[in-house]
Parts: C-alpha cells; structure tokens; sequence
C-alpha cells in the first residue's frame, strides 16, 4: 500500500499541501474575473465571539458571502438586521455546497475581524486578526463543501469570500476551462529524524492538531495524520504535551495521541511560551489567555498610547507585572506592552515568578 505523506504548514508561508483531495498552492497567479458563487449559504449565529449560545431563529440564508455592517447589526440579505445578534462580541457560521469544474481556483477572503475558511472539512485560511488572504485550491471537481466560522469582537464587521477560477472557468458553478482531474498530487516529504532520536507517532486519530502552546486553546499551526512520525524536542513538565519537529518549525501536540517510542520523560522540558517569540525579553515561563478583546499599551496606564489590540482567547507570555497587580507586561506578535489584568488568565506557569516593572 501506498503511504501518503502530508506536512502541515503555518498557512502564512509559501507551501504546497495536499489533504483530503485538495492542493493549496501559494503561488502568485494571473488577474481573473473573481465570483461570489451562487449560493445558498446557510447560517447560525451565536451570542459569543467563541460559537457557544446560539442564537434561536438567527438563521439566515445568503445568496453570497459579501457583508459590510460596519458597526451596525448583522443583516439578513434583505438588510433587515438579523433577530437577537449583538453588533458585537458574536460568532457565526455559514455554510454551502456548491459545484466546481475540477481545476486551480484561487479563493479570497476578508474579514474584520476573524474568520476561517473550510473546504471539504480542511481548513485553508484562518484570519486573525482584520485583513485578507488568498490560497489557491486544486479542486477534484464535483460538489465541494465550504464553511466559513466568522467571529466580531468589537468596532467595525464585515466579510467576504469570492474565488477566480485560473483554468478560465470563471469559479461559481464553472462550465469552462480545462480539467485536471487525473492530475498527480504533490507531496511534500516528511522531515528527517536523527539518529537515536525520541520519535512520536500519531494514534487514535485519524487528524490531530498541532499547536503554538501545550493546551486545547493553542493557537493551531498545523495538523498531522495517524502514522506519522516525529522527532520529539521537548515535553510540557507532566509529560502530557510534546514538542514535534515539523518540517521547517515546531509545534505541540497532545501525548494522548501519540505513541512515543521510548520514556517519554527523557525528553527535555521546554517551556510554553518557546514559540511565541519574546522580543528580547527573558522567558519567565508564565503564559496568560484573554478574556476579552484589549488594548496593548505603551506602559501600565489607560493614558499610555494604544500600540495593538489582543484578539479574545488568544495566548501570550506574560514577562512581568505591576507592584500593585493590575497590568501585565506581554509579548503579543512582537511587540511588548502591557495589558490590563482582571481580564486575563494565567494558563502556565507561577504568577509570583513574574518581575515586577
């Protein structure tokens, strides 16, 4: 039998990925007249930016994925604004199968603020913050299922989703341009193990995430499939989460699903907060997880200037804190500032360790 072998990259660098009948392909592609599709979306709101409590008859459907609320109410495709949905603080998902020529599309997707993008159950593109990303798809042709889990914290909403098809079909229900549906997958191989190495392989499951912290609410960089295996360069304190050399990054992974191949104690202890980059500051081992949307400031202060805003859920280092206890120092994507915090929780580490600023 033929093993396919598949390594899961972060989505924000050039990569060739093959899952589940889908290629993305990172490259940059000819300008094409882009589609919206042509519906239905389905939808279900939620009264949480985390898609818990969802709202009761908050279910509209669309024709596109193509919004703009700004800082009013969702809107259902009338404009009426949707029963029961705050302007804020709300998830919601929206869902479609559609009909594609098989061949290369490539999807866009904005978002303000958050939003991932599934086809045929794989995830493609994760926003996190507001902005836009493109992935280019090879497509098997044939009905094709996307969803879309869209989250708004606060100030301005919106979201689209539209594609090009590069085979010169148009997207949406395509009927032109070539096929490729005998076209050979591209794969990318596993990275090498070293000699004598302490190896991981993957279990129990037919898919596991990989994340950029050892817990449930790690942000996930990736995912790996039942029987492959990885060299193991450090273990959480209990031996519960293992760090995984990936090919051209680490992440963790949960040990329940993995079959270590020696003591998975002789593995080194490696702290949580090792990929999240501290800027130069030193690794205190505490990491905290937000409990609302923040502004990251200058210094300890509501008067200080905002330099960034922390996404809801999110996880980060924590390497200091205030003599009085309100503000924590953090390094969030690179920058170190200071939040407030009664609305952060401490997830790893000794809260007393932390310095005082």
């Amino acid at each position: 039998m033929h093993n396919k072998k598949i390594v899961f990259i972060p989505i924000t660098f050039l990569a060739i990925l093959v899952l589940s009948g889908l290629l993305l392909v990172t490259t940059s592609t000819p300008a094409q007249a882009q589609t919206f599709g042509t519906g239905p979306w389905t939808s279900q709101f939620f009264n949480s930016p985390n898609f818990q409590n969802p709202i009761p008859g908050a279910t509209p459907t669309y024709t596109i994925i193509s919004f703009n609320w700004g800082t009013g109410f969702p809107t259902d495709a009338g404009g009426i604004p949707v029963s029961g949905v705050p302007a804020d603080n709300f998830s919601a998902q929206f869902n479609s199968t559609q009909t594609f020529n098989a061949g290369t599309y490539t999807f866009t997707m904005n978002a303000d603020d958050a939003a991932s993008l599934y086809i045929n159950n794989v995830q493609v593109m994760a926003i996190t913050t507001a902005g836009s990303q493109s992935v280019q798809v090879v497509l098997p042709g044939g009905a094709v299922t996307m969803r879309i889990d869209y989250t708004e914290f606060a100030g301005t909403a919106s979201l689209s989703l539209s594609w090009v098809d590069q085979t010169g079909g148009g997207g949406g229900s395509a009927t032109a341009g070539p096929t490729f549906t005998n076209a050979p997958p591209t794969r990318t191989p596993l990275p090498a193990i070293p000699a004598g190495a302490l190896t991981a392989t993957v279990i129990r499951t037919s898919t596991l995430n990989v994340r950029e912290a050892p817990s449930t609410g790690g942000r996930v960089l990736g995912r790996i499939l039942r029987g492959q295996t990885y060299a193991v360069v450090g273990r959480n304190e209990e031996a519960t989460w293992f760090l995984l050399q990936l090919s051209g990054f680490q992440a963790w992974a949960y040990g329940y699903y993995l079959f270590i191949n020696g003591n998975e104690f002789n593995a080194p202890i490696s702290s949580s907060t090792s990929l999240f980059g501290l800027a130069g500051m030193p690794d205190t081992g505490v990491r905290g997880l937000a409990e609302s949307v923040m502004r990251l400031r200058q210094g300890p202060s509501v008067a200080t200037t905002q330099i960034g805003r922390v996404t809801w859920g999110d996880q980060f280092p924590i390497v200091g804190r205030t003599a009085d206890g309100y503000w924590l120092q953090i390094v969030w994507k690179g920058t170190v500032g200071w939040i407030y915090a009664p609305y952060v929780r401490i997830v790893a580490g000794d809260y007393n360790n932390l310095p005082i600023r």
